[in-house]
This record gives C-alpha cells, structure tokens and sequence, in this order.
C-alpha cells in the first residue's frame, strides 16, 4: 500500500500499522493511566525512526537507477519480450517494486514486481506483451518505489517518461518460418511433405547418384564417362511473380483470438514473401476494397521485403464491401505476366460466393488463383458443446449449417478450377506455405 504525501514521498503499509498501534495505545493509556509515559516515549521513537528512514532514502550517498528495455519495434499477435534493468547504488540493502505503464491497448493496470536488491546489487526483471493491432503504442513512466530496511518511507523514482513503439506485422513469425523452412525442419511443425511431380525443364547440374534420388534422371553418358551413377539435377523455376492479395473490406474485420483476419492475413502475407525471395521467386503484394491500394509490384530485390513490411504496416480495414470486378479489372491491366494470386478473402455463405465467382472464374483465366479463406472456430467449438435446452439445438443447427456452406464454397471453387485454402484462423500461415510449396513442386505456374 503507497500512499502520497508530498513530492516523492510514500507512506508503506507498515507505517499505517504502527500509527494504528500507537493510537490503540494512546486510547488504552486513558484506563492504564501508568503507561503514558511509555506510550509517549514509544511516540518519539517512532517519529525519529521515520525520520532516520527520510533521511536514508533522501539524503544519504546513493540512488536507484532503471531502465525499461523495449525492442525498436513488436510483432503483432505475438508474445513480446520487454525486460526491466535495476540498480541499487545505496550503501544498504533495500526493498523494490516496480510498477511499468503500459500502452492503453493492452488495457493492463496491475504490472508490478518487487524484490530485494543489496547494495550495489543490479536485477533484470522481463514480462511479455502481446499486441493484437498494428500502429504506434506509448509506454508510459517506468515506476520505481525504493524503501530502506525500515520500510516506513518509499521513495518514488521516474524513468523512460512516454517512449513510442510502433508494432509491425509479426516478424517473429517471419523469422521463425524462415529459419525452419531452410533448415528442413518444416516438417515438424505441420507443414506437410509435398511429393514432386515430374520436374520443371530449368536444369541445375549433374551431380552423383545418392539413395532417393528420381532413377529417371540419371545421366547416361555422364554415367559411362566417370563410370559412378549420375543424376541430372533440376530446380525450381525462378523470379516467377508471387502475389499476396489482401481483402481489405468489412468481412476480413472479424476477430479470432483478440487479432481480426485481416491482420493475420498480413502476417501470413509478410511470411510467404520472404520465402517466395529466399525460393528466388518475385513477391508483391496489394490490397483491395472498393479500390486497389497498398501496391508493391512483384520484384527480387534486397529492399523488397522492408518495402512490403512498411506497406503492411500501413494497410487499415475499409468498412465497406469489397469489389471483386475492380480486382479483375486491375490485374487484367496491370499483371500481364501469369502470376500466382493468393487471394485472402472470407466467404461465409455460398450466395456471396456466387455473387463474385464470375470476377474469380476470369482472373482465374490468366493467372494461378489461389483463394483463401477461413473456419469460423467459433462455430465449430460451439457445435461440439452439449446442448441443454431446445433454443441451444435451434442454435447448434444453424451453426452446423453455416459450417456446411463453408465446404459448399469449397467444392464449388474447385468445380470451376480454382485453387481454395479454408483455414483455422491461426493455421493460415502454415497451410499458404504448404501451398505455395505444393505449387512450386507441381510445376503449375
């Protein structure tokens, strides 16, 4: 318990108590009338001893110092190291606690430690943050209240006063994803072994035989002339145009686990950007509503991936309905070259399917489309729930319904040639990179 009593100045809890004590004492000392004297005497010494403990904390060779360690930017949807550095320069031990304001979004009042440092001693305390939107989040005053062993006084030190961070579309994904997807481990986070078939025409080397390799391209003539078994190697087609197409509109607004599908279809977008660069393919990336923005043409360049990143930083949800015939329109005029399109979008029911399968069925035509789109989890949680009461089976019913129009836009995507994703929310990145990498061994763009 603090409490304020002038400048930097706090009562403890502790004194309140024996101000209680003393009183208790005062009260009884008008029926033990021979204990006045000791009652006073008890008085003095507390005020001395208060005094004693002002002076420690205020006057006497020492300080405390802290430092709020945050990165230069967060990852949304992601938890956020922050770490805390405390030194105590006094010449006794002392008692600490810490209390950090936090950005309003994360809407959390009660962030305190406390802890003992001796003289000279230096602490790190760390916590985690995890925002869930993009933008500018301000830190308010690190907090620290130093009391000596006497413990009546705290003494309030102010540290990194209203410091800015913004918070970025999740690099940490990113950076997971690419660490895993290079080092062949991708295998044990879900992503799913894609068997190539045949192999593009885009010839790497000839190179021994090793157990696995495809019989069918083993070279015969390299063959005879070093006399060992040789294989033709081939790789993947390079620099061809990968696009993240993101719908922006009110339907990608709905949120699932604190983060709306529009900012995990960034976060998805960001990570298969940077292993389409790493897989030598062009990444780019432009979101619609009820008109194109948010444009990065598809390049192979270093600054290509800070380039998309600050453009994803910056793409806000439109509150109206997205045009599909202004999506066809665009990628007629300004994609020229077959690309692939992973098109993020949310379709709850067939009807709003059907109104824009004609746009799809034409951008189709020219390019790889691949649409994307999610489960409602919610549903599904709610459907597998007991029900107790005829209103719950109603509800269950309709819920199981809209479930099973989500298969129906499936199937009818499929009907007409196009590629589909349907995805838990939070599985989206993992099954696009499954995609992209089901595509790229298929040779089908």
């Amino acid at each position: 318990m603090l409490k304020r009593v002038f400048g930097n100045i706090y009562f403890q809890k502790r004194i309140f108590l024996v101000l209680t004590g003393i009183i208790v004492c005062f009260l009884l000392s008008y029926i033990f009338e021979n204990f006045t004297f000791i009652i006073k005497l008890f008085f003095y010494l507390f005020v001395v001893i208060t005094l004693v403990d002002i002076l420690l904390l205020f006057l006497s060779k020492g300080t405390i110092t802290a430092d709020r360690i945050v990165p230069d930017k967060l990852s949304n949807g992601d938890e956020n190291k922050i770490e805390v550095k405390v030194s105590n320069q006094y010449l006794f031990t002392g008692n600490i606690t810490i209390i950090d304001e936090l950005p309003f979004q994360f809407q959390k009042r009660d962030l305190n430690f406390q802890s003992t440092l001796k003289a000279g001693e230096q602490k790190l305390f760390s916590y985690t943050v995890r925002p869930v939107e993009r933008g500018v989040y301000s830190f308010g005053n690190l907090n620290i209240f130093a009391t000596s062993p006497i413990g009546f006084i705290a003494r309030k030190y102010t540290f990194n006063k209203n410091k800015e961070v913004p918070v970025y579309p999740s690099f940490l994904q990113l950076r997971k994803y690419d660490l895993l997807a290079f080092n062949n481990r991708l295998l044990e986070h879900g992503i799913k072994k894609i068997r190539r078939i045949g192999h593009t025409m885009e010839f790497e080397q000839i190179k021994e035989y090793i157990q696995g390799d495809d019989i069918r391209n083993i070279n015969w003539k390299a063959t005879a002339k070093r006399s060992l078994l040789m294989v033709n190697q081939f790789q993947d087609e390079k620099s061809q145009p990968i696009y993240s197409v993101i719908d922006k509109g009110r339907v990608m607004k709905m949120p699932f686990n604190e983060l709306s599908l529009l900012d995990y279809a960034i976060n998805a977008s960001l990570v298969i950007s940077n292993i389409a660069l790493k897989k030598n393919d062009k990444a780019g990336i432009f979101a619609f509503s009820n008109r194109i923005e948010n444009r990065v043409v598809a390049e192979r360049r270093s600054s290509q991936m800070n380039l998309i990143l600050e453009t994803l930083y910056n793409l806000k949800t439109n509150f109206v309905e997205s045009d599909f015939s202004r999506l066809y329109i665009d990628t007629k005029r300004n994609l020229p070259q077959r690309s692939l399109l992973l098109l993020y979008t949310n379709f709850e029911t067939l009807d709003a399917l059907h109104r824009q399968l004609p746009y799809l069925q034409a951008i189709a035509k020219q390019h790889l489309l691949v649409v994307i789109f999610f489960e409602n989890t919610e549903l599904i949680t709610y459907t597998k729930e007991k029900p107790e009461t005829t209103l719950e089976i109603f509800e269950q019913t309709i819920a199981e319904k809209f479930i099973y129009e989500k298969q129906l836009v499936v199937n009818e995507l499929r009907k007409y040639g196009i590629q589909t994703i349907l995805t838990k929310p939070e599985d989206l990145t993992i099954n696009t990179i499954n995609k992209y990498l089901e595509i790229k061994a298929k040779g089908l763009l």
